[in-house]
């Protein structure tokens, strides 16, 4: 399936869902625009960018913060929310996932993850991304309000966004379109460096990209200095914001090879750089240090590399690179992993799991939220409890990185949204079942 033919891919999974009986589209409706003022009173409040603040009290109204601290009166007309022994966050970020883009892995037709061939940085993930998902409702009740969305594929994988998990349609969602240029960088520096065909094959596929480059700049500067007689050319057209670097290129890269591959790469070309995986990240710490390169870590949940590499190697990797001064992010399992966008919802567990082999908490909780928001760009809006930033907020009844805890309230955009999911149904049902 395309990522193109977004319609059609709708359409064939709700047929595909009606003659399995295996899904349906959630019913929760999307939250109407705030239409008063709301005062969450009383509860802690992880500000993330600064102190975090007990008994404290959150105003926000037209879906932007108006204050935040202590004492705050609320003005008449306003919704009063008492969170004593509550905490509030900032809405949880998924850094990246295919989230919206994937339902039933044995149901073709409700995957819609991945374009024809090696090349297609012109793939738009966001216009694929179903808001009827059943699994989106399931990561908002674990907190999780943004994630950043890509395609999959070979090589050049395509565009990502970042999306809001509310709305009625994918550009009601969308937040940033696009976050970056997706690449399978794994696939240009495989394993086996050493032998003379994979060598050769590299190069020859370094050269291949090289040309692509070089059409891209050319193709920019004849656009530029004459459009009418230059034909458009969509995958060029797509790639000129990559080259100018003002749009990231996010390269899978998890063996230490791959990673200083990528990073010479992009300094080569002056492209700006983002690491996903990052599993040897530690190695060259100080290379991505000093050409400022971020990683986003695919999981924690994941197993050594090698062989001999020790048992906690993967849970140990955020404090590792926080302690070299590498800039990262905590992503759940992104695409590789068991669950990939079925297990958005454990995100938070990631990070508690980082917590429990040295990273500090309110580093933990920064990985998930302000982090993941600085790396993808979007940091002026959210990721943080400021005043003027988006009233995108999460209400817990305990820790957000305990699995005891439940996320109470949600708003996206000062938007309320519904908690419920099919997760909720079951639960009431066979409830229902075994009282009765």
């Amino acid at each position: 399936m395309r990522l193109t033919h977004t319609a059609n891919a709708v359409l064939s999974c709700s047929f595909a869902w009606c003659l399995s009986g295996l899904a349906a589209a959630h019913d929760q409706i999307p939250g109407r625009p705030q239409q008063q003022p709301i005062l969450i009173r009383g509860a802690t409040v992880h500000t993330v960018e600064g102190a975090t603040l007990e008994e404290a009290s959150v105003l926000f109204d037209e879906g932007r913060i108006q204050s935040v601290g202590k004492s705050l009166v609320p003005s008449e007309g306003t919704q009063v929310i008492e969170a004593e022994g509550h905490h509030v966050y900032p809405g949880l970020i998924e850094s990246l996932t295919n989230l919206g883009l994937r339902e039933i892995n044995a149901v073709d037709v409700t995957v819609d993850t991945t374009e024809y061939g090696d090349e297609n940085p012109n793939a738009r993930a966001w216009v694929a991304v179903n808001p009827d998902s059943e699994l989106i409702p399931v990561a908002r009740a674990g907190g999780v309000l943004i994630a950043n969305v890509a395609p999959s594929g070979s090589f050049l994988r395509g565009q990502s966004a970042v999306m809001q998990l509310d709305g009625w349609s994918a550009e009601e969602m969308t937040l940033r379109a696009p976050s970056g240029l997706f690449v399978a960088w794994e696939s240009i520096q495989p394993r086996g460096a050493d032998d003379k065909v994979v060598a050769r094959r590299r190069e020859e596929k370094f050269r291949e990209l090289d040309t692509l480059f070089d059409r891209v700049r050319r193709y920019r500067d004849a656009r530029a200095s004459n459009p009418t007689r230059t034909p458009s050319d969509i995958r060029l057209e797509s790639l000129i914001p990559v080259v100018e670097g003002e749009l990231p290129m996010i390269a899978e890269a998890n063996r230490l090879t791959a990673i200083e591959s990528a990073v010479a790469y992009a300094q080569s070309q002056g492209l700006k750089l983002i690491l996903f995986g990052g599993y040897d990240a530690e190695s060259c710490a100080a290379l991505l240090v000093e050409h400022q390169v971020p990683v986003i870590i695919s999981g924690i949940y994941r197993l050594p590399l090698r062989r001999h590499d020790p048992y906690d190697a993967s849970f140990t990797l955020p404090e590792r690179l926080r302690q070299a001064g590498v800039r990262f992010a905590i992503g759940g399992e992104g695409q590789g992993g068991s669950g990939g966008a079925a297990n958005a919802r454990n995100l938070p567990y990631h990070a508690a799991a980082a917590v429990a082999h040295g990273l500090p908490r309110d580093q933990a909780i920064r990985a998930i939220t302000l982090s993941a928001a600085e790396i993808l760009g979007v940091d002026e809006l959210v990721g943080s409890i400021a005043v003027d930033k988006q009233a995108t907020l999460i209400i817990t009844d305990g820790d957000v990185l305990e699995t005891e805890s439940n996320v109470t309230h949600a708003w996206i955009q000062g938007r309320a949204v519904d908690l419920r999911s099919r997760h909720t149904m079951l639960y009431e049902k066979y409830r229902q079942k075994y009282q009765d």
